[in-house]
């Protein structure tokens, strides 16, 4: 029985790989429809093995890679930065020696059942739905998906995320603009395998785990729900970090304890010394 095209394609790129410095773009589709003489689809399939193996990623837009075998750096995702650092995202990344980014696609909707019950709204009744791809140093990390009530924001200067005066600065310093404190968000975070959308966007091996996050910005005033947001960080990259240490993240990450390790220190038990 002759070998499936698309493993044959599979093959012949395995043997460019092999010679190849990580990083190094692979022909293209349509290179690789003419010199195998198979259609598009094949050639998609062959890709999708070899993602799925790990030996390719994909940058949409930008065609497919040879993948480092070294694992991505762990970046730590926190909740919130100080209030006017602007934009929480590049913020973060920043101070982890890294440059963030992001794209983005913003329109209005129609909440359905499952965000409009976030929300605490109707089904049906307008958002600003905005989809994010979050970028550190150039390349994919993680993803979100926001949905803003168009009755908080549909007659201000913040309805859009990414245009206007305040584009771009996160949502606790857009909302603060119209008189809003959102205060910390309520995140429900679960973990599941990564979906072949996700992997796509992501340039990553479809079913890796990934943490998804269920964010959800309230009025800290009227305890109205002013933004919810799904957030997809894949699991290999991303370490999610909740609280705060006494005296922030300044403090160094252990203290030496006034006391030899042979001597006591004070009792916490109240009446004994």
């Amino acid at each position: 029985m002759p070998e499936p095209s698309y493993l044959r394609v599979a093959d012949a790129l395995r043997a460019i790989i092999s010679g190849a410095d990580p990083g190094t773009q692979l022909p293209s589709i349509t290179a690789l429809t003419a010199a195998h003489d198979v259609s598009t689809g094949v050639v998609q399939r062959a890709y999708a093995v070899l993602i799925e193996e790990g030996l390719v990623l994909a940058r949409p837009g930008a065609g497919y890679y040879v993948r480092s075998a070294a694992a991505p750096e762990r970046l730590v995702r926190r909740q919130r930065v100080p209030r006017g650092e602007g934009s929480p995202t590049a913020v973060t990344m920043a101070r982890q020696g890294v440059a963030g980014s992001w794209r983005s696609e913003t329109a209005t909707a129609a909440a359905t059942e499952t965000v409009a019950a976030r929300l605490c709204i109707q089904a049906g009744d307008p958002v600003m739905h905005t989809s994010y791809v979050y970028l550190a140093d150039g390349q994919p990390s993680y993803l979100a998906e926001s949905w803003e009530p168009m009755a908080v924001t549909g007659a201000t200067l913040i309805v859009l995320p990414e245009a206007g005066p305040y584009a771009g600065i996160g949502v606790a310093d857009r909302m603060a603009v119209i008189g809003i404190d959102v205060g910390v968000p309520v995140e429900r975070v679960t973990a599941r395998a990564m979906t072949r959308q996700e992997a796509h966007a992501l340039g990553a091996a479809p079913g890796g785990p990934v943490l998804a996050i269920e964010r959800t910005y309230y009025d800290q005033a009227t305890g109205r729900a002013v933004e919810t947001a799904d957030i997809t960080l894949p699991g290999d990259r991303w370490i999610a970090e909740y609280g705060l240490r006494p005296g922030g993240s300044t403090v160094p990450p252990c203290q030496p304890s006034p006391h030899s390790p042979h001597e006591p220190g004070p009792s916490s038990v109240p009446g004994q010394t």
